[in-house]
């Protein structure tokens, strides 16, 4: 995988051009100073990988508890309106309930 990684940063090295004039401030040049570092024995680098996160700085654990389908119900019932959910509250369950509803709501006195 390290050496995969490291021809994908050759390849960007050799796209990215170095700009001699912004010496000291230069992408491209910072980008192979950077390379040079982390692939110091070229593809034969061992890329280790100094904690079980990633870029947010969340576990795996918890990413599998954000992801899982009762955590995903949970934030689509949040972001629902408020018109949304009183219309699933109060619609009938089955097509034979919808008539009964509407006469049930029709049937009602009105205060």
């Amino acid at each position: 995988m390290a050496a995969s990684r490291y021809r994908r940063f050759l390849k960007l090295c050799e796209e990215w051009p170095v700009d001699e004039t912004k010496r000291g401030r230069d992408l491209g040049a910072y980008l192979r100073q950077r390379v040079a570092q982390a692939f110091r024995e070229g593809e034969n680098t061992q890329y280790p990988r100094p904690r079980d996160t990633s870029f947010s700085g969340l576990s795996v654990e918890e990413y599998k508890l954000i992801l899982s389908t009762d955590t995903l119900e949970e934030f689509k019932e949040m972001n629902k309106g408020m018109w949304k959910k009183l219309q699933e509250k109060f619609a009938p369950r089955s097509p034979e309930e919808k008539p009964k509803a509407w006469a049930r709501a029709l049937s009602r006195p009105r205060t």
